[in-house]
Formats: C-alpha cells, sequence, structure tokens
C-alpha cells in the first residue's frame, strides 16, 4: 500500500466516523473544531498501527491498586507509544515526571491523559455519595464536584471516575454507598449537577476535569446484591427505572462513560453493541469516548463469550475506546486485525475518540497543564474547603427517630456518655472511596464535641466494643486495607467499662456502625445488621434506662427494628467525610438543625429486600390490615419498610395545608400548578424537602404506585410559612410504553404531595388529549 493511499484510506475512515458521530468539522463548540480535527489528523497520518492500539490502553500506575492486575513495563511502553492514560498516579511532581516521558522519549511526543477514582471528594472528603444525595440540594451537590475538580486539577488529574449514577434497590450491595439511592427521577438530577460541578464550562480551564458517567448499564441491578453479579432485567424496566440518570448526564454533555461488569442481555456490557452503539451512541448522541471498568475486557473470558483475542475484538466492535489496565487490546487487537476480526476504521475510530479528549482537555496545548505546584500548595484542604465539607455533611444527616425530644442536647450543664467504637475514631470517618484522602486529617466525633462545646460540657468516653469481632469478616477486611485493630480486652470487660461511665451520665451517645471497608466495591452483605458484638453493647447501654442517642455511621440502608423500637433518638450520618466529627457535634448540639432525607429505603429485616416506594401493585394489594389470606404480603412482617424513601425529620414540626390546583381537567400542553402551603409549626428554624409524586392508576402497561416528579427544600423561621408552587406538564406523565416508546396517555392522574413518599395528601385531575 503505498503512503498516499494509506492517506487517503484514514482520511476516509475519518470522514464516516465524523459523520456516524454527527462531528461538524466546522462547528464552534468552545474549541475549533476544525483545527481539532485538522491536528488529530495529521496526528494519526504518522501513528503506526502499534501507536494507535496503544492510545486504547490505559494503565494503573501508582498508589492504589483497585483490582487483581498491575500493569507491567509501563516505562518502556509509555517510550513506545503503546499507552494512552494513566490512573492512580497524581500530585503535580508524579504527573509531570511520566507525562515528560511520553512527551520527550516517544515518538510522536502524544501526552498522556491521567485519571482517578475522585467519587466524593478528593483531597478534601465529603459524604459518601448515598450521603450526598440525602441532601436533596443541588446546589450544594454541584458544589461539592466542583471542590473536588479544582482539587483534582490541582493534584495533576484531568479526568474522575465519577459520578456512579447506578439505581438500585438493594442494601445488600456494598456500591450502593456509592450511589444516590433508588429514584431514577432524583438520581438523573444529581447525575446533571455532578457533571456539571466536575466539568464546568470548559475543559480546557484548568481547574476542570472531565467526567466518566458509571458504570454503563445496570450495575445497580446485581442478583442477591452479589458485587460484579449476573443483572437481568425487562427493557422496559431498564428504560423506566435504570437508564435515565446515565441518559441525563450524557445530556449534560458527561465527556466519557464507563462500562459495567455484568452483563445485559445475556451479553457483557463491555462487548455490548445494543447498548453502547445503538443505545448510547444512536439513540442517546453521546460523542465522547468510553472506557471500560478494571480488566472488564479481561473478566469477559469467565462470562463465557470468548477468548482473550475475541472478547476484546468484541469489545472494540461494540465500541469500547479505552482498555482498563487489562491490556486484552494491547495485545490483541494486531493480530485480529491480520485477521480480519476487526478492521482499521474500528481502531481508528476508537483512537480518535481518546486524542480528541486530549485535544478538549488542553493537552496538546500544554501537556504540563495539571501540574502546578503552587496550586497544589494553596488550593488542596483549604480552611475553605473544609468548612464547605462540614456544612454539606451536616445537611447529609438524616433524623430518623427523636423520642421526647431527646435532641437537640444541652450545650452545657449535662454530662454527655460517648459510647461506641466509632465515637473516637479517625480513620472510618471518610467511608469508602475515599482515594485520596488523609483519614488522618478527618475530624472524631469526640474531637468535634469537644471543639463545640468545650467544658461546657463533661464528656466521658469508653470505646464498648470493637467494630466487628467475627475473625472471619475481621480477616477479609484487614486483608484488603481494613486498618481494624482489636481491643485486647474482651467484649465483656468492654461493656462493662462503657456501662460504668454512663452511671452519672445525663444521656449516652453511642457511635455505632460500620467501618469504611464494610461497604463500597466488593463489600456486600447478607446481613445487614449493626454487628453482633455492638448490638450486645447496644443492649446493655438500653438497660441503663438513661436516654441513648444512636448516631449511626454506615454506607448502606441497615436493619434496626430494634433499635429503632428501644434508642430515644437515632441520626444517620452515613460517612460524613474529613469533618465528620465538627458536623456531627453541631447537629447533636442543635447548632443545625437536620434537613436530610433519605434517597433509599431502609427494610425491617432483609427478607422485605428488594423494597422500594416506586414499586408496581398487585392483583392481591394487601391493605395493612386485613386478614384476609390470599393477599400479596408477609406472615411475619409488615410489607411497609421501616422508613420510607424521602423520610427524614427535624427538631421542629410541619403543617401542610390542603392541596390546591389552578384546575382538575387539563387538555394537551396545558400547564398544571400545585399549591401547597408550608408553615413551621414548631420551636426551632429548619428546613423541610417538600415533595410531589404522581401516579397514573390506568394506563397501557402498568405504572408505579408513584413517582417522585418535583420536590422544594424550603426555610422556615417558627410560626413562619411559606406556599410552594409545583408546575406539572405531560412531560412529567410520560412512560415507556411496550414499544418502548417515550409517551403520554389521557386518563387520571394523582397528584401526591408531602413530606416524604408514604405521608401524603393526595388530589386527582383528568387528562385529555
Amino acid at each position: 500500500m503505498t503512503v498516499r493511499h494509506a492517506t487517503l484510506q484514514l482520511m476516509v475512515s475519518i470522514a464516516i466516523f465524523c459523520f456516524l458521530c454527527g462531528i461538524n468539522v466546522g462547528e464552534q463548540s468552545g474549541i475549533k473544531k476544525k483545527e481539532m480535527n485538522d491536528k488529530i489528523t495529521r496526528l494519526m497520518q504518522q501513528m503506526t498501527r502499534e501507536e494507535k492500539i496503544g492510545q486504547l490502553n490505559l494503565v494503573s500506575l501508582g498508589f492504589d491498586i483497585t483490582g487483581p492486575i498491575v500493569s507491567q513495563n509501563v516505562d518502556e511502553n509509555i517510550r513506545n507509544g503503546l499507552v494512552g492514560g494513566v490512573f492512580n498516579t497524581y500530585t503535580p511532581i508524579a504527573v509531570r515526571k511520566i507525562q515528560e516521558l511520553a512527551v520527550n522519549s516517544s515518538r510522536l511526543h502524544i501526552p498522556l491523559i491521567f485519571g482517578y477514582d475522585v467519587i466524593h471528594g478528593h483531597r478534601t472528603i465529603f459524604p459518601i455519595a448515598l450521603g450526598l444525595s440525602s441532601t436533596w440540594d443541588m446546589k450544594l451537590i454541584e458544589q461539592s464536584a466542583r471542590i473536588a475538580a479544582r482539587e483534582a486539577s490541582a493534584d495533576g488529574l484531568q479526568w474522575v471516575f465519577s459520578p456512579m449514577v447506578d439505581i438500585t434497590r438493594d442494601p445488600r450491595w456494598g456500591r450502593i454507598s456509592e450511589g444516590s439511592g433508588e429514584d431514577p427521577w432524583l438520581g438523573s438530577q444529581i447525575a446533571k449537577a455532578m457533571v456539571r460541578g466536575y466539568q464546568g464550562d470548559d475543559l480546557m480551564k484548568k481547574d476542570t476535569v472531565m467526567a466518566c458517567v458509571k458504570h454503563f448499564a445496570l450495575y445497580g441491578g446485581a442478583e442477591g446484591g452479589r458485587d460484579y453479579n449476573t443483572v437481568d432485567m425487562s427493557r422496559i424496566r431498564m428504560y423506566q427505572d435504570y437508564l435515565p440518570p446515565y441518559q441525563a448526564a450524557v445530556d449534560a454533555d458527561v465527556g466519557s462513560v464507563m462500562t459495567s461488569f455484568n452483563e445485559v442481555d445475556g451479553i457483557p456490557a463491555s462487548a455490548n453493541k445494543w447498548l453502547l452503539d445503538d443505545l448510547l451512541r444512536h439513540q442517546w448522541n453521546f460523542t465522547g469516548f468510553i472506557v471500560t471498568d478494571y480488566t472488564a475486557i479481561n473478566e469477559m473470558v469467565d462470562h463465557g463469550i470468548g477468548n482473550l483475542k475475541q472478547v476484546s475484538a468484541l469489545a472494540l466492535k461494540a465500541g469500547v475506546d479505552m482498555d482498563m489496565v487489562g491490556e486484552g487490546f494491547l495485545r490483541t487487537l494486531s493480530e485480529s486485525l491480520d485477521e480480519n476480526d476487526i478492521t482499521q476504521q474500528h481502531i481508528d475510530r476508537a483512537c480518535w475518540r481518546v486524542l480528541e479528549t486530549k485535544y478538549k482537555l488542553g493537552l496538546f496545548d500544554d501537556p504540563y497543564l495539571y501540574c502546578d505546584e503552587n496550586r497544589a500548595a494553596t488550593e488542596i484542604l483549604t480552611i475553605e474547603n473544609r468548612l464547605a465539607a462540614k456544612e454539606i455533611s451536616k445537611r447529609s444527616f438524616v433524623l430518623l427517630k427523636n423520642a421526647n425530644q431527646t435532641l437537640p442536647l444541652n450545650r452545657r450543664g449535662i454530662t454527655v456518655a460517648l459510647i461506641g467504637p466509632l465515637a473516637d475514631d479517625q480513620r472510618n470517618m471518610l467511608g469508602s472511596w475515599s482515594a485520596a484522602g488523609d483519614w488522618k486529617q478527618s475530624v472524631s466525633v469526640a474531637t468535634g464535641i469537644k471543639n463545640l462545646v468545650g467544658d461546657e460540657v463533661k464528656v466521658v468516653y469508653s470505646k464498648g466494643a470493637n467494630i466487628i469481632d467475627d475473625p472471619d469478616i475481621l480477616d477479609q477486611l484487614n486483608a484488603n486495607g481494613g486498618d481494624i485493630i482489636l481491643d485486647d480486652q474482651s467484649l465483656e470487660i468492654l461493656i462493662e467499662q462503657a456501662v460504668c461511665e454512663t452511671q452519672n451520665a445525663d444521656v449516652i451517645v453511642a457511635v455505632l456502625g460500620e467501618s469504611q471497608g464494610m461497604s463500597g466495591e466488593a463489600a456486600s452483605r447478607s446481613d445487614i445488621g449493626l454487628p453482633e458484638n455492638q448490638k450486645k453493647l447496644l443492649r446493655a447501654l438500653f438497660d441503663t434506662t438513661i436516654p441513648v442517642v444512636l448516631v449511626l455511621m454506615n454506607g448502606r440502608p441497615l436493619t434496626l427494628t430494634w433499635e429503632n423500637d428501644h434508642a430515644a433518638a437515632i441520626l444517620e450520618t452515613w460517612f460524613p467525610g474529613t469533618e465528620a466529627g465538627n458536623a456531627i457535634a453541631e447537629v447533636l448540639f442543635g447548632e443545625y438543625n437536620p434537613s436530610g432525607k433519605l434517597t433509599v429505603t431502609f427494610p425491617r429485616n432483609v427478607g422485605q429486600i428488594p423494597v422500594y416506594y416506586n414499586h408496581k401493585n398487585t392483583g392481591r394489594p394487601y391493605d395493612g390490615h386485613s386478614m384476609e389470606k390470599y393477599k400479596s404480603r408477609y406472615l411475619d412482617v409488615s410489607n411497609d419498610p421501616l422508613y420510607p424513601f424521602g423520610f427524614g425529620l427535624s427538631y421542629t414540626t410541619f403543617e401542610y395545608s390542603p392541596l390546591k390546583l389552578d384546575k382538575t381537567n387539563l387538555t394537551g400542553n396545558q400547564l398544571l400548578t400545585v399549591r401547597v402551603l408550608i408553615r413551621n409549626s414548631g420551636t426551632y428554624a429548619g428546613e423541610e424537602v417538600v415533595q410531589l409524586y404522581i401516579h397514573d392508576p390506568i394506563a397501557s402497561v402498568t405504572r408505579a404506585a408513584k413517582e417522585l416528579k418535583r420536590f422544594e427544600k424550603v426555610f422556615l423561621q417558627p410560626t413562619e410559612h411559606k406556599e410552594v408552587a409545583f408546575d406539572i406538564t405531560v412531560d412529567d406523565l410520560k412512560f415507556y410504553n411496550s414499544d418502548l416508546q417515550y409517551v403520554w396517555e389521557p386518563g387520571e392522574f394523582i397528584i401526591h404531595v408531602g413530606t416524604n413518599s408514604q405521608n401524603t395528601q393526595a388530589v386527582s385531575v383528568h387528562w385529555f388529549k
């Protein structure tokens, strides 16, 4: 083949690619696309086959390993142009050293892209994602991502593997901690807010990073709540309940998408052409690049669809552009090309997308744009960032119980018995996937209380129990960075010491829950209650008859029926992050009135799972009272959850007026306005999340009992009132029918408004075509 012929073939291949992806060479969108395309075209004309494949190779090099394989011969491969990106390396010094190797030593001087797991903060750690979602505050969630982007970009990074938008209805699944809960509409709003926070309005700005939405797709539907397990569901369920947050991220112009480990319709996601090409590229018009999860291509061998060469070819043809760590592309694509299992166009298409991303990030203009040591010294873990983390943490807490107004505690003149393995702990405040966070910078609950009330409140402390005593689980946790150090004393002695400390206390604050390693990736649990040794401690504390305030730290809903029956108050704090102790202290002592609401249902026991608010009705619904046998119910437990979606108490109370509608019969594209007056009827200033749900009782396919469509968070002083107005359009009535068309059908609609998904008032409207 002549050089001219090869050049012409490449140009034709690129032209076809641009047409398929909807690229207008002359279009202006923040960067000059013609200049970009000219640059990439010239570069690809010079690239060998091996160098093009090298751009598709993402290696792990640095501080953290998140899977079973460590990349080999990285330096040599970088020099030979066989690496496109690096993850798990950060800091300006470390990134510059590797980037210099690529720019100065490779033949074509192509810069690398550097990515990292920035999930709920980079150095300044915010609450886990499930906690962030509990704020129901899109501005705060976007702010957390904006701060994370500034810190990550100051630390040498251009790419973050976030947001995780997987919908899940199974709290056994450890990675529920990384997502935004069970609702597709709320999850979609959060996905867009996170993408905006990370990417800003211009990826070429040095304080922005490219987001990577994950895990595409359906990862949260794993059977049995077991990580990496099979997912199987109907197309209607996919489109209606699981896909919307991914699409919302794409609509927000997310720069990259990460494939999931599970199969979709019997084909692993990383080789699923319907998922990656038909749906993502053509239906949703995604134009960024697709990266696999860690060794996902290699793992398809165990799924049973081929050997490494076969599955690598399948992944490339399906639309994967970058292979994370497994090096299946690097080792097999050239041979597959020779054997005509793939085409040159497949390789060129993926290479183009990777190079285009690097151009959009400004790396061709300045490979060291993100290697500014001055920024690293002045923009990371600042006082301002920590203050923001504290404010966001406070707003993520959910008050689950508060009998007899036990909380807030008096700020002087009382004795508090602070008990529990997490009460004076720093290591576990950050939660899972805190990545670059330094737990030594975190604030314990004991320190936070001391910082707030000083000597005005007497605090006595006792550990009371280890986080967990089960030797098998302990060994697994510590083998993977759990850092759990057991107290040498027996549980009986620890409990006895704790009870002794409570003798003169006015209140017991018991800080219990999971260690950071008990939730997150590869941390599924079949028993999601408190560990048995912590329950024994709690039982002894309840026996003292002193009011017990249970402060929870955990990455998932827990089964708390017994605890709810006996505790005076329960405060869910998730894993609150760097400023954990300061935030918890301010809520316990009334500096801030908790306003968080659950974004995931808490079951009564694991036998109820999956339990979620937007369930379908059955043909034999149970009313909760009847003794009739042949109804959809349990014999031994209520159908209702312990705490429903949207639930969360306050130190004050809110009254809702009857709903007012501007019309009850509508036609076509008319607007429906729903109004409700909210009054603070208590004695504390506070915030209420007013929630609106819609039910479509008669449709061509069965609909959920309720679906969240709007909410508003309002702040009210005591006795203050405010009217909240929600505008509803026909778009809020739409659903996917049996032909997967997104439509609305005329008829009756039930509008629910209330303080959570169960406690609502309802009105009916009729909407005609």
